[in-house]
């Protein structure tokens, strides 16, 4: 078995596309989308702002939105038409509207009507416009009933914001206590891209064999039994990458962990299969390495959209769900978000890995396809 291996690996050294898709390329990758999110919390957005009143009171509250860390009042137009032109051109994140009468309707105790535009197809940069905006009018509103009450004369400092601000909130986030979006967005992006590799190098090897002709004598010695001490050799590869992001972002970086790495090594190791017998099917379906190729990056490409990190789950069509359900990943990352985040114990984290044994199917199908194919190919 020993032997098998290293004449193995000494094919993928020979294949060098193959060697750095399963092996430098996807550390190089990882690293880069680290580097994107690098930053951790968004800050310093570019907003604009049209002022129709131009007096000291909407001066004091677009000083408030340049205060937030998340904003920044990069540039003021005189009319919507422009600030809109501009918000399309991906210039800005949002604009504030400050409408004419807004001195008139606080002196009259009629809340002014203040308008923020932003692109919600960013959905997590227009959540953050949309918090940190409210934030600071909040804060403004305050500060004018405040003096408000002080002017009358009937309350002091501490009195005046108790009636100001008659319900006070915490909002604590759970699991993330930073907001940090490179521990939101990393941790589900590169488990996406590792499903990725392994598919892709699944098919990059069975298509490496066919070309070099060794499928010619899996014949003889049985097809799956040779597809499957050769897939094997991959498997530590494939491990290593899995388990290389698990000590990199919760070991190295420190993000909180609250389970148990055994439980995640587990479900990796659980779907790697899955993806090996995924792109096998990939393969031996057309059994042609470029189109499997197209079938694999067609499959996989949503991994990341339909896992339910960055959109919920419940809110997802019946083609998204049924397709989300088909995808491996999708079952992994709830092992690693319970274990990660809730610190669940190892019986309800396997029951998120229950849905793949489902793939078994799929080894049945290549038992009887794979013999079919590498026959069809020898006539």
């Amino acid at each position: 078995m020993f032997r098998f291996i290293a004449n193995e690996w000494q094919r993928l050294a020979q294949d060098k596309w193959l060697l750095a898709s399963i092996t430098w390329g996807p550390i190089l990758l990882a690293v880069s989308v680290w580097w994107i999110f690098s930053q951790g919390t968004a800050r310093a957005l570019p907003v604009a702002v049209v002022d129709h009143q131009q007096s000291s009171l909407s001066r004091e509250l677009v000083r408030y939105l340049d205060a937030s860390e998340t904003l920044h009042v990069s540039t003021y137009f005189q009319n919507e038409h422009d600030a809109k032109r501009a918000l399309s051109g991906s210039e800005l994140y949002a604009y504030v509207v400050i409408p004419r009468d807004f001195d008139r309707d606080i002196f009259l105790a009629n809340p002014p009507q203040v308008s923020v535009f932003y692109n919600n197809q960013y959905i997590l940069v227009g959540k953050l416009v949309n918090s940190s905006v409210q934030r600071a009018i909040g804060t403004f509103d305050a500060q004018i009933q405040t003096i408000k009450q002080l002017s009358s004369g009937n309350s002091n400092l501490i009195g005046a914001l108790g009636k100001s601000v008659a319900v006070r909130t915490q909002i604590t986030p759970l699991f993330n206590l930073n907001n940090n979006y490179a521990q939101f967005l990393v941790s589900a992006i590169v488990p996406a891209i590792w499903q990725i590799i392994i598919v892709v190098g699944t098919v990059l090897t069975l298509a490496m064999h066919k070309r070099i002709g060794t499928m010619d004598s899996w014949l003889e010695q049985g097809v799956v039994r040779c597809m499957a001490k050769t897939l094997a050799c991959y498997i530590p590869i494939y491990a290593a990458l899995g388990v290389s992001f698990l000590w990199w972002f919760y070991a190295f970086f420190q993000w909180p962990m609250q389970g148990s790495y055994a439980v995640l090594i587990f479900a990796q190791f659980a779907t790697i299969i899955a993806c090996m017998l995924v792109g096998a099917i990939c393969f031996f379906v057309p059994f042609d390495g470029a189109r499997a190729l197209s079938f694999a990056g067609a499959f996989t490409a949503p991994g990341f959209a339909f896992m339910g990190i960055t959109f919920p789950v419940t809110d997802m069509g019946a083609l998204a769900q049924g397709w989300r359900s088909l995808l491996p990943i999708s079952h992994y990352i709830e092992a690693q978000v319970s274990q990660v985040s809730y610190g669940a114990s190892v019986w309800q984290t396997l029951g998120h890995l229950t849905p793949m044994l489902g793939y078994l199917v799929l080894f049945v199908v290549l038992a009887k396809l794979a013999p079919k194919k590498i026959k069809g190919a020898l006539v």
